[in-house]
């Protein structure tokens, strides 16, 4: 059963069993286990993002296609639903209606992209997918009648899904379902050719696949499955801006993600997207913490101040690659 449902791709580790097996424990019993507001947008978070990492992974890691465009995706996503629930209304039909819109526009954009763009060198391509998401989030601030600019846009949501739990479980539940989808994905057939591509480009081609097309479909596929995630996201907040999804940070938030986890394994997105939020969410925390016990000591409590947490967590980034180049993922099946 077990074996069916990862299509295969056991973890191959007793320990990364256990990391991921905690990993979705603790997100299926968040609301029980870690009670509080704040805990529970940070399980949702981890839920999200593990999707959205994934996707990035099946062009990063699986395919060797290095774009920045994926957030244009995720905040396709978050305005479709939001839009259509702000302007027609929180009801079921409308959310489908601004779901179905956002798949359809980021699906014709990717294929857009990817016929257009693919066939030149990978640092073009980087330079053109970086272009567009700046083109588009410069779009979402201007077009403030229907995106409402740099404050974004609050929507309602229908009833049942105005129950924090509900709203909880239907995040989760749908990440989870999409997450081993792509796991289907990437140990089918379709996804070892896509590893071919990424370590030979000419040797696929040669062996008669059409790498053009095989790219092509990855770029859809991953834009698809970050579109979902926007759409989750914004549910789970009920509300979407420029900085909550279209963001450039978060593009590099994500390939600190894939990096951190292991670029070619869907374990590691789980990984990686688990131990960056929750060290986004509570390192100031700590660090505060570490602050107030370090005091008398020269240096050291300026150093532990909690507003220079993002200095620590890109050492944490450093330490990360330096001992684990290959993933965490990589270095527990090792």
């Amino acid at each position: 059963m077990i074996r069916t449902l990862l299509s295969g791709d056991l973890p191959r580790s007793r320990a990364l069993g256990v990391v991921l097996a905690v990993i979705l424990i603790g997100l299926a019993a968040a609301p029980f286990i870690f009670p509080g507001t704040r805990a529970l947008n940070v399980a949702a978070k981890v839920a999200v993002f593990i999707l959205l990492v994934a996707s990035y992974d099946l062009l990063l890691g699986y395919t060797g296609i290095v774009s920045f465009a994926h957030t244009m995706f995720f905040g396709i996503g978050g305005y479709g639903v939001a839009i259509a629930a702000a302007k027609l209304g929180p009801s079921w039909w409308n959310i489908a209606l601004g779901v179905g819109v956002a798949l359809v526009l980021s699906l014709a954009l990717a294929f857009a992209i990817g016929l257009l763009s693919l066939r030149v060198r990978a640092i073009f391509f980087a330079m053109i997918t970086l272009a567009v998401a700046s083109f588009f989030q410069i779009l979402a601030s201007q077009l403030s009648a229907f995106t409402g600019g740099e404050d974004g846009l609050n929507f309602r949501l229908p009833e049942l899904l105005r129950e924090r739990l509900v709203a909880y479980y239907a995040v989760f539940g749908i990440s989870l379902v999409l997450f081993l989808a792509l796991l289907r994905v990437v140990n089918s057939p379709f996804g070892r050719v896509l590893l071919a591509v990424r370590e030979n480009e000419f040797r696929a081609e040669a062996l008669g696949y059409r790498t053009v097309v095989y790219r092509t479909v990855a770029n859809c596929l991953g834009a698809l499955l970050a579109t979902a995630a926007g759409v989750l996201y914004a549910v789970w907040l009920r509300y979407t801006g420029p900085d909550t999804t279209l963001s450039f940070a978060i593009m590099i938030d994500l390939l600190l993600m894939v990096v951190i986890g292991g670029m070619g394994t869907m374990y590691g997105a789980a990984i990686g997207a688990t131990l960056f939020v929750i060290a986004q969410n509570y390192l100031q925390d700590l660090m505060q913490l570490a602050s107030d016990a370090a005091k008398g000591i020269p240096l050291l409590p300026d150093l532990l101040h909690p507003d220079r947490w993002l200095l620590w967590l890109g050492v944490l980034f450093i330490v990360c690659v330096y001992y684990f180049p290959s993933g965490i993922v990589g270095r527990l099946r090792r």
